[in-house]
Formats: C-alpha cells, sequence, structure tokens
C-alpha cells in the first residue's frame, strides 16, 4: 500500500511538473529567435505598453516593424550625414546634433535566412527601434540644442579617414569632434573647444546612450539585458530597465571604466578618458526609453587656450576574442560584457576548444560531438574507477547486509561498521557519484557557451539552422512541416527525443536492486527530462545525446570487464522481484 501511495505521488509531481513547466519557461527562459506576435501591440511611439522581447533582442510588433521601415528610409535619406564604412561596421552620423544614430553589423545577419540584411544596432531617435550615442559639450552650464547641425569636413568616416565636425558656438568659442574608428567596433572621439573670446569658459563635455527597451533581449537569469559597466573594477549586472522605472536615477558606486547597455550578443558603451572619473548615471526616460550619462567634471578654459576630451564608444558584437583584446590593451574588465559567471575559468577554455574543432571541422554541430568524445574520453579513467568501486560494493554486500541486520536497532553503531568495513576493504561508497558530480560544472559551461557566446549565433547543423536556439523540428508540426508553433511544453523536437530514448536505454542497460518505487521514478525520468530539456539550446541537447550514446557504449564495454557486477545485480533484481511476489501472494 505505501508503494502504491509512493508511486502515484511520484507520477502526481511529474505530471505538475510537465503542466507548469510551460508557465515556467515563459517567465525563466527566453522565446526562440524568431519574430513572435507580441500578446499586447507594442506602441511605436513609446507609450510604455508591454512588449514580448525575444530571445536574442529586436522587435516583435508587425506594426512596430513596418513603422520602422518606414521611418528608417526617411532619415537616412537625409543628405546631413557621414557615412560610416569600415570592416565590421556601416551606418552614419547625423549632422543633426553630432548623433551616431546609424549603425549595422556587416558580419550578422538578422536572422538565419539567406536572403536576410544584417543587424541593426542603431536606429535614430523617434523610431520604433531608436538606440544612439551622443557625445559633446555642456558649455558654461548650457548643452547645444539637439537640432545644433555641425559642419564635416568630410563626407565618410573610415579605419584610414577621420573625419572632424566643428560649430561655432559663437562669443569666440569652437567646438569639434574628431571621429576615428578602428577595424572592430570602436569610436574614439575626441572632444575640444577652443576658447577666442577674452574671457574664460566653463565646459562639461559628456556622452551618452540612449535606446528603448522594446528591443531588448529576453532578460534571462544566466544572461544580463540592460544597463551594464564596470565600476571600480567590478561588473554591475544588477540593474535592469524595471529597476530604473521603479526606483529613478542609478549611479553605481566606484570609478566607472565604462557604460552603458547590452543585449545577450550586441553592446553599446561609452569608455571615459584613461584617468578621468566622470559621473555615471543610469535613468528612465518614459515611454520605455532609457539613457547612460556620462558627464566629465567642469573644466575652465582660459581665453586663448583649447581643451580636449578623448572618449570612446564601443557599438557592435560580444565577440569574446573582440573584447577580450580590448581589455588587454587597458580597457578594465572588457571582457565581462559578457556575463561568464563563476565558471569562466572553465567556459573560456571550452569555447576555444570549440572554436579550434570548429576550425577543423568546419561544422560547429561535428565540433560540439567531438568535443564530448574528448570530455568522455578524458573522464574514461575516472569511469573505470567507478565501476570497480561497483565491483568491490558488490563483493562486500552480503557483508554490509550483515551488518545492517546485526545493529537495525543502533543506527550510530550501524554507521560505525559500515566505515570500519569500507576502510578495511578500501572501498569509497561515492566513487560512483564523482563521474556524475564533474559532468554538472561540463553540462552548466557548455551550456551558457551555447547561450552566451555570439560564435554560436546562426551555427547550423542538419535540419537545425541555428544550434543557439531550441530544436525547431518538432513532433507536433510534424518537424516543421505544418505552420505552426506548439506550446514550449509540448515542443518536443528530435533531439528531446533522442535524448529520452538513450538515457532510458541507459538505466535499461544498468541493473539496479532497487525497490519497485525507485524503479518507477528512474521509468519516468528520461521522459521527464526529455520534456525539460526540449526548450534549451539544440547544441545542449546535441551535446547530452552524443554523451548518452558514449555512455551507452562505455557500459557494455566495461560490463565486459566486470562480468561479476553485472551478474550480481542482476541476481539481486531477480531476489528482489521474487521477494515482492512473494509478498503480494
Amino acid at each position: 500500500m505505501e508503494n502504491s501511495r509512493n508511486i502515484i505521488l511520484v507520477v502526481v509531481l511529474s505530471m505538475a511538473l510537465l503542466l507548469g513547466w510551460d508557465a515556467a519557461m515563459n517567465y525563466f527562459y527566453p522565446q526562440p529567435d524568431e519574430p513572435v506576435v507580441a500578446t499586447e501591440t507594442a506602441d511605436p511611439s513609446g507609450d510604455g505598453a508591454e512588449v514580448q522581447h525575444s530571445r536574442t533582442g529586436g522587435l516583435t510588433d508587425p506594426a512596430a516593424l513596418k513603422q520602422e521601415a518606414a521611418d528608417l528610409e526617411t532619415a537616412l535619406a537625409s543628405p546631413d550625414r557621414v557615412r560610416i564604412d569600415s570592416p565590421k561596421v556601416a551606418g552614419s552620423i547625423n549632422l543633426t546634433g553630432a548623433v551616431i544614430d546609424d549603425v549595422v553589423l556587416k558580419d550578422y545577419a538578422e536572422t538565419t535566412d539567406k536572403d536576410s540584411g544584417p543587424v541593426r544596432l542603431f536606429s535614430p531617435r523617434g523610431t520604433p527601434a531608436q538606440h544612439f550615442a551622443q557625445l559633446g559639450f555642456i558649455v558654461n552650464g548650457q548643452k547645444l540644442p539637439d537640432a545644433t547641425v555641425w559642419q564635416a569636413d568630410g563626407d565618410l568616416l573610415t579605419v584610414d579617414k577621420p573625419v572632424t565636425l566643428t560649430h561655432d558656438a559663437g562669443n569666440g568659442l569652437e567646438l569639434q569632434l574628431r571621429y576615428a574608428i578602428d577595424e572592430n567596433y570602436m569610436v574614439t572621439v575626441e572632444q575640444s573647444i577652443a576658447n577666442r573670446s577674452a574671457v574664460p569658459a566653463v565646459v562639461q563635455p559628456f556622452g551618452l546612450v540612449s535606446r528603448t527597451s522594446d528591443t531588448a533581449s529576453a532578460d534571462f537569469f544566466i544572461a544580463h539585458s540592460g544597463p551594464i559597466g564596470v565600476f571600480g573594477d567590478s561588473a554591475n549586472y544588477d540593474t535592469d530597465y524595471g529597476d530604473l522605472d521603479d526606483d529613478g536615477p542609478v549611479s553605481p558606486q566606484g570609478r566607472a571604466e565604462w557604460l552603458g547597455f547590452t543585449d545577450i550578443y550586441w553592446l553599446s558603451a561609452l569608455v571615459p578618458q584613461d584617468g578621468s572619473a566622470p559621473d555615471a548615471t543610469f535613468r528612465a526616460l518614459g515611454g520605455n526609453a532609457y539613457r547612460a550619462d556620462m558627464i566629465y567634471d567642469p573644466v575652465t578654459v582660459p581665453a586663448g587656450r583649447k581643451y580636449t576630451t578623448t572618449s570612446r564608444l564601443y557599438a557592435g558584437a560580444k565577440d569574446s576574442t573582440i573584447l577580450d583584446a580590448y581589455q588587454d590593451a587597458g580597457l578594465a574588465q572588457f571582457g565581462l560584457a559578457i556575463d561568464w559567471g563563476w565558471f569562466r575559468w572553465f567556459e573560456k577554455p571550452l569555447l576555444w576548444l570549440l572554436k579550434t574543432l570548429f576550425d577543423l571541422v568546419g561544422n560547429f554541430g561535428v565540433a560540439i560531438i567531438c568535443l564530448t568524445i574528448i570530455v568522455r574520453g578524458v573522464m574514461f579513467p575516472i569511469a573505470q574507477k567507478q565501476f570497480s568501486s561497483m565491483a568491490s560494493m558488490k563483493a562486500i554486500q552480503p557483508r554490509m547486509k550483515a551488518i545492517q541486520e546485526k545493529y537495525k536497532d543502533d543506527r550510530l553503531q550501524q554507521q560505525q561498521e559500515m566505515q570500519k568495513l569500507f576502510r578495511e576493504e578500501k572501498v569509497n561508497p561515492l566513487a560512483g557519484c564523482l563521474p556524475l558530480i564533474l559532468q554538472i560544472p561540463i553540462f552548466f559551461a557548455l551550456y551558457k557557451v551555447l547561450y552566451l557566446a555570439i560564435e554560436m549565433r546562426h551555427r547550423n547543423f542538419l535540419w537545425i539552422e541555428d544550434l543557439s536556439a531550441p530544436d525547431p523540428a518538432t513532433i507536433l508540426n510534424l518537424f516543421g512541416l505544418l505552420p505552426f508553433t506548439p506550446p514550449s511544453f509540448l515542443a518536443i523536437g528530435v533531439l528531446a527525443v533522442l535524448l529520452g530514448v538513450t538515457m532510458w536505454l541507459t538505466f535499461k542497460l544498468n541493473p539496479s536492486a532497487m525497490d519497485p518505487v525507485q524503479q518507477q521514478v528512474f521509468a519516468i525520468m528520461p521522459w521527464v527530462l526529455m520534456f525539460i530539456m526540449a526548450p534549451f539550446a539544440a547544441g545542449l541537447l546535441l551535446y547530452w545525446v552524443t554523451s548518452n550514446i558514449l555512455t551507452l557504449a562505455q557500459q557494455k564495454y566495461l560490463y565486459s570487464k566486470h562480468p561479476q557486477l553485472k551478474a550480481a545485480a542482476e541476481k539481486e533484481k531477480a531476489e528482489k522481484a521474487a521477494e515482492a511476489a512473494k509478498a503480494k501472494g
């Protein structure tokens, strides 16, 4: 009767987990990287309406997408623009206001479609996807009007050709902004003021990044989306857009090394002049608009003198190699724009190994399979030790049962005698858990690498177009043949099914003397995990399925080396079954 109640409890809990998983995943886990029609229409005018965010960001509402295309066509047609053309970036600087508000990333496509355009990071103010940066001056306590039109000494900014914008502010003050761009995503801006008047002028250079949260990627516990920066040599991921709405402006403690906004794959960040300590603040502007401000201390420029401050703007992809290169060049903790977390000491070598394998084999799916083989190969000696320990445990099983029977009324003495037996026979009862324990950090590290690393974005394998996203081929839509997306808790893809099957086979191949309730739990577990893991990155499931297949092969080999282990387990299993049958009779 007790066993029956336990079985019923296991089944009920499993069903509750399955039925509650959809709600949990909608709350915790970002949706696939596909445009999704919002349940509430996003208002391009920015009235604060709730927006459904995609996994990697961008507009999701059809009306906003249509409005964005129309607004871009109008805004970018203006002749008052200086074009940007570097190896990785294209776009333009708006001479009205001296605003960098047009940036697309040449190396990254918006979608996996062959005719997809490049990722657009910056859009002009007032568009549904507004996201821009401005570096300028506060002169004698007054900020230049945004309608100020600057004069340019060229019409194209390239790696080899800087561009200088100039504005006569009157009263003998001339302002200059000299833009230079490197081969990656960093724009360097020299902000200069020449005081040709007869009296001193007080100037405060500033920089700002402004954006809407309507295009933000979904915020997840391993993938921060929102305000970000390094303050006092410590990366700050603590503030999100909702915090700015609820609590007002946030000025993190410590000297600002850099600050801005992050999505899962993209970063727009201001970098102050070396050795300076500007005020750094994040603030909400209303209507889902937000701003990161960097304002230098006031400086008095004497008559006849010139003052220059050099700031930088990063607007591009969170490529770990590029970020680390800037960090190695002196930009403090810039690699932490990617929130690797506690396991970064392991995740970054894992990413390096994956990229190296990809360079060798030419496909990231195959690289993941190769990585799995390497990991299991490294752990094979530990697995051998596990099976040896299990064999030793089986050998002393009768003596363990005798101790349990002799001291069944004295648990403390029973434990002491057990420990004495383990020491005498040199058996470690926990050795069988070691491979599983070691797999946990590997599994989690690979999960973060596949989720966070832009190197995984849009990498294909067989029918999968993006290994960093969930498997698109689900059973209920006939593996993509039917034009609909099932609810997440029913979106069981090919890899999820293979995961369940291979795990079930692993349990079946591993004979155990478990009681009936434990047997029921282990019989259900593979299929529960199949539902739980289905929404995770396809690359992660590919790793796990490959690992399960290797485990099956490994178990067959090791059982051939330890036949007494399998025979003992089978015998004990048969005895248990006989006892259960006898009890029922």
